[in-house]
């Protein structure tokens, strides 16, 4: 403690008062402290508003779901050229088309040597096919529907359907007349507001196509739970996609005496649905972000409670747990392959997957490579 002295005299009662209403003072903010804390986890303004719902239980990780090492062997590729490689696109020659958060497109040859960036979209590019003409389509969260030709050129082919702009563009798949199915995650949160999207639980997502002979954009769905994988089947009757925060994966049908509508092909499933993707030989590959979270589904019908998480600091918020996981299904929504690796430095979350020659290529939203394995006879 410094006292003042002045003409040979202490102030050490000056000191003294001083002293006990620093220690009073610090007593009072301790005491006030909690207070404050609860007056913030209840009534500051948060961007969610949650609705409640019935979060269904979710299934024993048995028989179909039974827990296994298949994906404990990955090769991983890219290592370090970047952050989140959330897809891959594999060419006619093998090369590898890797896409990260800073908006790079990094390709590969097919042995895993890095030839270079192939081109810079500037935003964040997610889902991404290659289209009959060799162009590389891409789903980036922040520009939009984009084209990129075999010289990197690109070309934004579409920023909004009906009207209302593309919010979170966030995967692909490409029908054999050219025309481009995509999903518009949510209208109403973007790339790094996702955890919003999943604790307020409103059908923001979209099911759009756009038209290369016409240059229309035009939404075929609304109202769905955070839209996500887009996968054609190979005759091109029907698309499936996955709605990530309904854990379940749905059909629409393009062709036939159904077209138009939709249906539920598989649901409750054991984790998050991500991206998906046709083999062309009747397998869908359904990427699984990660295992089911409890907090999350305990919560479902409480949107207040939701609303006071989301006030907490994001590290104490529901993480998603390290865990690989895939899924191969039919048409018809019957599991016909399930590849894990619930270790805790498995290679995760695995945002996408595809099969091409014999290969199944996954992508992840914050691993920093890309992977590759045998996919299973």
């Amino acid at each position: 403690m410094y006292c003042f002295k002045k003409a040979g005299k202490t102030y050490s009662n000056f000191c003294e008062s001083l002293l006990v209403k620093m220690l009073l003072k610090i007593l009072q903010f301790i005491l006030l402290l909690p207070a404050l804390c609860l007056f913030y986890l209840l009534v500051w303004p948060v961007e969610i508003d949650p609705v409640a719902w019935d979060a269904p239980i979710p299934p024993a990780m048995e028989n179909s779901f039974a827990k296994n090492n298949f994906l404990k062997n990955v090769e991983i590729l890219g290592l370090n050229d970047g952050i989140g490689p959330e897809d891959v696109a594999i060419d006619d020659n093998g090369n590898m088309y890797a896409g990260y958060d800073d908006g790079r497109i990094i390709k590969y040859d097919k042995t895993g040597n890095r030839i270079g960036v192939f081109v810079e979209t500037f935003g964040r590019p997610l889902g991404m096919r290659f289209d009959l003409d060799g162009n590389l389509i891409i789903a980036d969260a922040v520009r939009g529907l984009i084209k990129v030709d075999m010289q990197g050129t690109l070309t934004v082919l579409a920023t909004e359907s009906d009207g209302i702009p593309l919010k979170f563009t966030d995967d692909l798949d490409i029908a054999n007349d050219g025309k481009i199915y995509f999903s518009d995650a949510s209208t109403r949160y973007g790339i790094g507001e996702d955890r919003f999207d999943l604790m307020e639980h409103r059908p923001n997502g979209r099911l759009v196509v756009y038209d290369p002979e016409t240059n229309k954009t035009t939404t075929l769905l609304d109202n769905l739970y955070f839209a996500n994988g887009v996968a054609m089947s190979p005759d091109g009757t029907f698309v499936l996609f996955n709605e990530t925060y309904m854990y379940r994966v749905q059909k629409y049908w393009i062709k036939g005496e159904k077209a138009g509508t939709s249906e539920i092909v598989i649901d409750n499933l054991p984790g998050f649905p991500d991206n998906i993707s046709s083999n062309g030989k009747g397998i869908y590959w359904i990427a699984l972000f990660t295992v089911r979270n409890l907090l999350v589904d305990n919560t479902a019908d409480k949107p207040f409670i939701r609303k006071m998480i989301v006030r907490m600091p994001e590290s104490m918020q529901p993480q998603p747990e390290p865990y690989g996981f895939v899924l191969g299904i039919d048409s018809d929504g019957n599991i016909i392959y399930n590849l894990q690796d619930p270790s805790q430095d498995a290679y995760s979350p695995i945002t996408s997957v595809k099969e091409k020659n014999g290969i199944l290529y996954f992508g992840s939203l914050t691993y920093p490579g890309f992977a590759r394995i045998k996919a299973p006879k």
